[in-house]
Order: structure tokens, then C-alpha cells, then sequence
């Protein structure tokens, strides 16, 4: 058994050297490899998912899934006192070797030996990310208890004592960093009756990627709240904060909100990793006969230009395109949001603040008087907002902004509705872009979720699909249209007419990118479940 361990370590450590050298070629790991593991997914050079994959190859273990990990019963000589101190828990225990699951594989010879000495048996390494191991340990420590125990009421310091200790650290940090990995634009923190559940929203779909002891809720929170400069002691009121976290190489814009809920509090993040957004309305999926026609709409200087569709539907991420697309030192760009989500060179950017007044009325109003060539609107949500943004578009200003609508054809109607007048709505108004956003099948797996050798594919996390892309109809007005708006049509009339002239519809776009395999009839049913 003995030699069968030394073989196993010493052919297992020899093939992960050489992965290293062939991956990070003159790395210097004679300083300690553990710490130069974790120096590499510091500095952003490797991900633990990386680090962990290369630990199962070099050592040919299988991956290990936690969520179907059931911890056996230990033996009465067996303390989980040994397991916590060593970072190891046991995952199957037979009569002659025992199944460890570990961080990394550098204590693999010395628990070994301890594991023979005590209980006369083997070790069997499966590697797992130390987060992961430290939740299992925790929860299998907790079984016993009542997991719907929580902590109430504890002081400011209690809070702040329970947010700084190194596994709530480093459990938040493994939280952020699974959302780069799988590129989440949302995490979401639930306390349940039971459990605490954490989840990700991926490509617009949110997936749970942890499920931990409820009593660790509190702790967990406090350290998010400080993160974002909250208040630590509140829970009865929703707050709001926002600040910057590096992980790695990746900087985050995060935006926090908490709201009072049955069970506790609701978190959610909003990620915004500016480095990861291109801004051009080349990569954003619209068609070439689209694009064209966008391309000509935008680069007339005065008028109004709406893209509209449902939260989520990417219509910032467009706008920011446009904007990118004209900014120039020859132009006067100002931006008025709640909140500003893209920082810009060369935009005077204003943000909405409604605790002192600066609504999008009223900052609207102050930049119509800074003489401004192209004015971006965040949304435009009633009519006095409306109103200035029309006026601005008919004195010369090229006004972008959004709106909330199903369709190209109801932003008119929509603005109808807030109390614009025809005449003015079918004057300003110079065209709409409606869009979706769908999930593109994943080029790793085909759509599948399975990696070659049947696992689930690593590049989509199993859901057969690995980014967006947009769908889109393009409204332009014309004197067919204008003259329809004037007496008051309504929007399917409008929609009819705009067709006539050669529209695309937002199904239509959709049913071409699953034609060309891009996207799947399934994930455009989803999108367009509304239409």
C-alpha cells in the first residue's frame, strides 16, 4: 500500500511540474508551490477552476460535482476535529483506504501518514476549490445542529468581528470569483427557511452556484455590506452601495442593493465589468442590413432615436455603442442616468439623484443649456422628461434614450400615452430600435452541455449555451408613418406600415440567427415570450 502511495504522489507531482512549466515557462515554484498557486490566482494568471483542472489532470482524478458530495458517517475514532484542522473531509470510507477530498495535493504524503498511523488505511485524493471544501466542512459540522438557527440581533461589533474572519473572506471572494468565471452579471444572496442559496444570473438566466448553512447568512451579508459601505446593523431598511473590487486581474463596478425580506434580507450585486464590453455595434448581433440602416439613422445630427425592450434586454450596452461610435473631440456628448453604469472619456456624464432634486426633468433642463451636440437620456419614464427631450431633438440636439416597450411600434404609442402630441412625436421622433437579447449556443459542446469525453463542458457550465446576442427590429420613420402617427393610428397599425416598407420584425431577426444556428427556436421562444 505504502509503495502504492509514494508512486501515486511522486508520478502525480512530477506530471504537474511539467504542466506548469509548459503553461508559465521560467516560473520559479522552488519558494513553495501552494503559494504560488494561490500568487497565480491572485495576480489573475490562472482561475482556481484552471488550478483545480490541472490538479485532476496531472494526478488523474476525477472532478468532483459538490452538489451530489454526501459525507459519510465517520467512525467513532474518526473526530471531525482532525478533518477541520487538516483542511480535508472524507467523501467515502472504506475498510482498507478512505476517500479525502483536499485543496491541493501538497499534504497528500503526510495525511497519508497520519490517516495509516490512526486508522490503518489509504488515502484516496479528489481535489476540490477550498471554498467549496470549507462550506462541505462547515455544513457537515452543522448537521447536527438546527440549520435554521440564525444569529439575531447582533451588535455593530459582533457584525463586524464575524465579517472579517478569513473563511468569510475568502467565501465572498470565491462567490465573485465564480460570477467573473461564468461571466454573471447578477449575483443573488437568499436566505430561505432552511438554507442560504446563492445564484448567478448568466447570459440573462440564473443558475444557484452555492447552497450554505443559514447561520452563515449573517456573516456573509455583513461582509457584503461592508464591501459596499453599508450599514452593517440595518436589516429592517432596503440600502443601496456601490464601489470597485478587484479580483485577479478583473475590476468590478459593483452596485449593491438589500432589501427587508420573510427570512432575512435579499442581496443582489450587479456586476458591471466594464473591460468586457466592447461598445461596437459591429459585435452586438444585428443583421448587415440592419446595421446599414442604423448606421444612416444615427449619423443624422438632430432628432430623437429610441431603443427600447424590456430590463435586461441590453439597450444600455447599444446606447453606449452609439455613443462610442460618435464621440469625437468635434462633438459635445452629455449623459444623464440613474445610475451612470458605463464610465466614458470624453462624455460630461450626469447622474440622477432625486434626494436633492436632480431628477431626469430637471437634469435635463440644466443640459439643454450647455450646448450640446448629442444628449443621452437614461430612460425616459414621464411626460415633463419627455416633453424637454422632444423640444431638445427639434432645436437642433440628437436625443438617444429609452423606453420600456414590447415593440418598436408601441414606443410611439407609449409616448402618446405620457402626453406628447402627435404633431410633436412624429416630427422629433426619427426612428425606433427594438431589440432581445438570446443565448447563443455554445461553439465548445454544440448546444449539448457535454465536453468530449461526456462530462459537462466547461465553457457553458453544462447549459449548452455561452453568451448573447441581440435581435432586433428597426422602425424608421417616414411620411407614410408621421402622417399615420397624426391621426392617431395605433400600434399595430403602425407596426403593419412599417413592415409594408420593409421592417424586419423582432421574430423574424430571431428565426434567421436560429436558421444560421446561432441561437436555438427554444431560447428565442423564451425571449420572445411576450411579443
Amino acid at each position: 500500500m505504502e509503495n502504492v502511495t509514494e508512486n501515486f504522489c511522486s508520478a502525480g507531482s512530477a506530471r504537474l511540474e511539467a504542466l506548469f512549466a509548459e503553461r508559465f515557462p521560467g516560473l520559479d515554484r522552488k519558494s513553495g508551490r501552494r503559494e504560488v498557486d494561490r500568487e497565480l490566482i491572485r495576480s489573475g494568471s490562472l482561475t482556481e477552476s484552471e488550478l483545480l483542472a490541472m490538479y485532476n489532470t496531472a494526478f488523474g482524478t476525477p472532478e468532483v460535482n459538490e452538489e451530489e458530495v454526501d459525507v459519510p458517517e465517520l467512525p467513532d475514532s474518526a473526530p471531525l476535529e482532525f478533518f477541520n484542522s487538516n483542511t480535508c473531509l472524507p467523501l467515502e470510507w472504506e475498510r482498507d483506504s478512505v476517500t479525502l477530498l483536499l485543496p491541493d495535493p501538497y499534504d497528500h504524503e503526510g495525511l497519508t501518514f497520519l490517516v495509516r498511523k490512526s486508522w490503518e488505511c489509504d488515502v484516496v485524493p479528489r481535489f476540490v476549490k477550498r471554498a467549496c471544501l470549507e462550506r462541505l466542512l462547515t455544513r457537515f459540522q452543522e448537521n447536527e445542529n438546527d440549520p435554521g438557527k440564525m444569529a439575531e440581533q447582533e451588535d455593530e461589533n459582533t457584525l463586524r468581528s464575524m465579517a472579517g474572519e478569513a473563511r468569510i473572506v475568502r467565501l465572498v471572494n470565491d462567490i465573485f470569483t465564480q460570477a467573473i468565471e461564468l461571466g454573471a452579471s447578477d449575483i443573488h444572496v437568499e436566505p430561505g427557511e432552511t438554507s442560504l442559496s446563492v445564484r448567478c444570473r448568466v447570459d440573462g438566466v440564473l443558475t444557484e452556484i452555492m447552497n450554505c448553512p443559514l447561520n452563515q447568512f449573517p456573516a456573509i451579508a455583513s461582509r457584503i455590506k461592508l464591501i459596499g459601505g453599508l450599514n452593517i446593523a440595518e436589516s429592517r431598511l432596503p440600502q443601496d452601495g456601490r464601489t470597485n473590487v478587484r479580483i485577479g486581474r478583473t475590476e468590478l463596478d459593483m452596485r449593491i442593493s438589500t432589501i427587508p425580506i420573510l427570512t432575512g434580507e435579499s442581496i443582489v450585486l450587479r456586476l458591471l465589468n466594464q473591460e468586457a464590453v466592447s461598445f461596437d455595434l459591429r459585435t452586438l448581433g444585428m443583421s448587415d442590413d440592419i446595421l446599414a440602416k442604423f448606421n444612416r439613422l444615427i449619423g443624422i445630427p438632430h432628432g430623437m432615436i429610441l431603443v427600447v425592450g424590456p430590463t435586461g434586454s441590453g439597450t444600455t450596452t447599444t446606447l453606449y455603442s452609439v455613443i462610442h461610435q460618435l464621440n469625437d473631440q468635434k462633438k459635445h456628448i452629455i449623459t444623464i442616468a440613474d445610475p451612470v453604469e458605463y464610465k466614458t472619456p470624453g462624455l460630461c456624464q450626469m447622474q440622477v439623484n432625486h434626494k436633492i432634486g436632480v431628477t431626469f426633468a430637471a437634469g435635463l433642463r440644466s443640459i439643454v443649456r450647455q450646448d450640446p451636440d448629442i444628449i443621452l437620456v437614461g430612460e425616459i419614464r414621464d411626460r415633463e422628461t419627455a416633453d424637454i427631450a422632444i423640444n431638445a431633438a427639434l432645436t437642433g440636439h440628437l436625443v438617444l434614450s429609452t423606453l420600456h416597450t414590447n415593440d418598436a411600434a408601441g414606443a410611439v404609442t407609449r409616448l402618446l400615452d405620457m402626453g406628447m402630441e402627435n404633431f410633436l412625436v412624429s416630427s422629433a421622433l426619427f426612428g425606433v430600435l427594438s431589440q432581445r437579447l438570446v443565448r447563443k449556443i455554445c461553439p465548445a459542446c454544440g448546444g449539448s452541455g457535454k465536453a468530449g469525453d461526456g462530462s459537462r463542458c466547461r465553457r457553458c457550465n453544462g447549459s449548452g449555451y455561452k453568451g448573447r446576442c441581440g435581435i432586433y427590429e428597426l422602425l424608421i420613420m417616414d411620411d407614410e408613418l408621421r402622417a399615420a402617427v397624426n391621426a392617431n393610428a395605433s400600434s399595430a397599425e403602425l407596426a403593419r406600415i412599417a413592415v409594408a416598407h420593409g421592417m424586419t420584425t423582432l421574430l423574424e431577426d430571431g428565426r434567421s440567427k436560429v436558421e444560421a444556428g446561432i441561437t436555438t427556436q427554444e431560447e428565442l421562444n423564451r425571449s420572445t415570450a411576450n411579443l
